[in-house]
């Protein structure tokens, strides 16, 4: 309905279309991955408090970052087939009902995390909202290929903050999962990239397809397949994790590297949609097994 002949249309306010908006398939992974954060970062059980309160404030805050992600990119999003469907496109949520949406998911975020874990675990998830809301969104996506690297490290706090949110500190362990993301968020997204290069172009994001070729973006998420694979070893030499944990990394390692190396010698864009499928699974089964020896162990 209008209010007037210059009106902008009022949308009426639908919970399931808001939550869309926070892209609750990718804040179940970031949930996931600081949960394993949490239960790796003590001998036993965390604490009930901890986990809880960690869980629902970074879920919160990472539903408002994906929000103001959705608002900030609507027009954008619009010239895409693959987001075209999100609920700003389509008109099924007006911008400032997005908004709204967003600052009261993130402000009950904040204060969830700093009323039940504590002060460096609100900060940080603060600095990561600010790195990929911002940073990522507004400063990197639009001007360099780079983005996905830069911003990963956003991208990558997750199992950080779960670690901080029940032991109050960071230690080398919590960094060795911050980087077994970072390395990981390069050949998921870029093999993304492959498939949809055109719609990238089309919408004028520089993406690396689209700025360097495919063959360029095949050798590097090839590179960073290595890179990973390399990285994933850590725990295990720092005794983090056990045998279990090196047996299934190395399994999920030489699965993603034939993916890879399939792709750089003769690339589809359904081999590209399968090797982006397939580091989805990648980085579920690679912290699932984390957590299965870290108990097993304790066992």
């Amino acid at each position: 309905m209008q209010t007037g002949a210059n009106a902008q249309p009022v949308v009426p306010l639908a919970i399931g279309r808001l939550i869309r908006l926070g892209k609750p398939r990718v804040v179940t992974l970031i949930v996931f991955t600081a949960l394993i954060g949490m239960f790796l970062a003590v001998p036993g059980l965390p604490p009930a408090a901890g986990v809880l309160f960690g869980a629902v404030g970074i879920a919160l805050v990472a539903s408002s970052a994906a929000a103001l992600n959705c608002l900030v990119e609507h027009k954008l999003d619009a010239k895409m087939a693959r987001t075209r469907g999100r609920p700003l496109p389509r008109g099924d949520v007006s911008p400032l009902q997005a908004l709204a949406f967003a600052a009261v998911l993130g402000a009950a975020g904040l204060l969830v995390l700093a009323s039940g874990t504590n002060a460096l675990t609100s900060w940080l998830t603060l600095a990561t909202f600010l790195g990929y809301a911002l940073v990522y969104t507004i400063l990197l996506k639009p001007r360099t290929p780079q983005n996905i690297v830069i911003g990963g490290a956003s991208g990558a706090m997750p199992p950080v903050l779960g670690w901080t949110a029940v032991t109050g500190e960071i230690s080398p362990d919590a960094l060795l999962l911050f980087l077994i993301i970072f390395a990981w968020t390069p050949p998921h997204f870029w093999a993304l990239a492959l498939y949809r290069r055109n719609e990238y172009a089309k919408a004028g994001v520089p993406m690396l397809p689209v700025t360097h070729g495919e063959r360029f973006t095949r050798l590097h998420i090839l590179l960073y397949t290595i890179l990973l694979s390399a990285i994933s070893m850590l725990p295990f030499a720092s005794g983090l994790s056990g045998r279990i944990y090196l047996i299934s990394a190395v399994a999920l390692d030489c699965m993603f590297l034939f993916y890879a190396l399939e792709l750089y010698v003769d690339c589809s864009d359904w081999l590209a949609r399968r090797t982006f499928r397939y580091s989805i699974v990648y980085l579920s089964f690679l912290f699932t097994a984390l957590l299965v020896d870290h108990y097993w162990r304790l066992g």
